[in-house]
């Protein structure tokens, strides 16, 4: 399979405004004013913004929406603002369960670096809708506590504070919440109105568990700039089958290579349920409608080709690192699985794939036997010559004839692959 080349992206020229294809493809979980945003959004360029915290050393799933969103807007003329919250992160937005541990300023700033490098490789910075990369740390590090409560804090109302969704969730728990947290949104709300102030922002993009945070900003600009600008709330994706998305094992899916290899997110993706798929098309890619009406057709018709998985998993996988490294990951898929040749594979992308199976850190020389037991491809050295008696055991796409074979580890990086019947793999690290 060939990865097509998507160095361009578009947004699909079947509609005529961008507001029209976010709904259509279910990014509207909530706004501020549906009718004005589509008037907006098809009208002149406009300055709009979404904020991504430094609380891990990678954006992920959740954030991809995100990034995603932002570069169909920009596709679409407007320009964008990536706020990297250097501030934010120090304090840490309240989750619903109990309060953050908070990171050191030198964790913080090494992750603003990460998540800026990460946000910029979705964004365009040439042209005349050219993005721009924002850290609120630069506007409130200058704000003493005075001068943040006089200018700003009275501008917020505490009952109207107590009412947004994490607030009263933690108020509600046996954790509470800290002062710290609590003047969260009030942070954001600031990130806003500095960002009108400093650009001409008017929109503003975001999770729909951020609303209260997104609202806190309209709701400030609204009182001390007396004008009304927007904010967009996309929804939380969940799966069909309840589970919780962007979760492997319960291990999140980051974008950065290191945290989560490109065989790895090509795997998740793949996996992706049928009941499910034709959504993650119109969330996670660029493909016209037409093309994904096509996907939902096989779907029904033809389930067992995966046809719709896999143009998803290539479509993200390259989306996020690139066509070399999607391609790369197809193959180590396709070799594993005994439609290519293992030794055609890099070392790294091997190795990458093996680690995602059943896997074992052996001595080279070991005997096959040992390496069956140590994988867990059977439960005991008898039932391992067994299943090499009756022919179903092979080492990189090589029957194993006899008990006496032994692991050398002659694929790329000094590893080989042990399979047990059709779909039992297991991957060994050979010192």
């Amino acid at each position: 399979m060939t990865v097509p080349s998507l160095a361009a992206p578009a947004n699909d020229p079947s509609f005529e405004n961008v507001w029209d294809e976010l709904v259509w493809r279910g990014l509207i979980h909530v706004s501020t004013d549906p009718e004005a945003l589509r008037e907006l959004l098809a009208g002149p360029p406009i300055v709009y913004y979404c904020g991504f915290d430094p609380t891990a050393a990678s954006l992920h799933l959740g954030n991809l929406v995100q990034l995603l969103t932002m570069r169909r807007l920009q596709l679409a003329g407007h320009r964008p603002l990536g706020l990297v919250g250097g501030s934010t992160g120090l304090v840490g937005d309240p989750r619903p369960t109990a309060e953050r541990t908070l990171n050191t300023r030198e964790t913080v700033e090494e992750w603003v670096a990460k998540l800026r490098s990460q946000i910029e490789r979705f964004l365009s910075f040439e042209g005349d809708n050219a993005a721009r990369m924002v850290n609120n740390l630069d506007w409130t590090a200058p704000l003493s506590a005075i001068d943040f409560l006089r200018e700003i804090g009275k501008h917020f109302r505490v009952g109207t504070m107590l009412k947004k969704d994490a607030v009263s969730a933690r108020l509600n728990s046996d954790a509470g919440i800290s002062y710290t947290e609590f003047s969260y949104q009030i942070l954001q709300g600031l990130d806003y109105l500095e960002l009108y102030r400093q650009y001409g922002c008017v929109l503003q993009t975001g999770g729909s568990d951020q609303w209260g945070n997104l609202t806190s900003g309209t709701d400030l600009i609204h009182r001390v700039e007396q004008t009304s600008v927007h904010a967009i709330g996309t929804p939380l994706i969940t799966n069909s089958d309840g589970t919780k998305f962007g979760k492997s094992e319960g291990n999140a899916i980051w974008l950065d290579a290191e945290m989560c290899s490109p065989y790895a997110m090509y795997q998740f993706w793949l996996n992706t349920d049928d009941r499910d798929v034709i959504a993650r098309l119109k969330v996670f890619t660029f493909l016209t409608r037409a093309e994904i009406e096509q996907y939902e057709e096989l779907v029904a018709s033809e389930p067992f080709h995966r046809a719709a998985q896999k143009r998803l998993a290539l479509e993200v996988t390259a989306t996020v690192h690139g066509a070399e490294a999607a391609q790369a990951a197809i193959d180590a898929s396709e070799a594993l699985f005994g439609k290519g040749d293992l030794r055609a594979l890099d070392a790294a992308t091997l190795a990458s794939a093996l680690r995602e199976l059943p896997n074992a850190q052996i001595a080279a020389g070991t005997n096959v036997v040992d390496a069956l037991v140590a994988t867990g491809l059977v439960a005991s050295n008898g039932e391992a010559r067994r299943a090499i008696a009756q022919g179903g055991v092979s080492i990189d796409g090589e029957k194993v004839e006899s008990d006496e074979a032994v692991i050398t580890g002659e694929l790329p990086g000094g590893v080989a692959v042990l399979r047990r019947g059709k779909k039992a793999l297991a991957g060994l690290f050979v010192s």
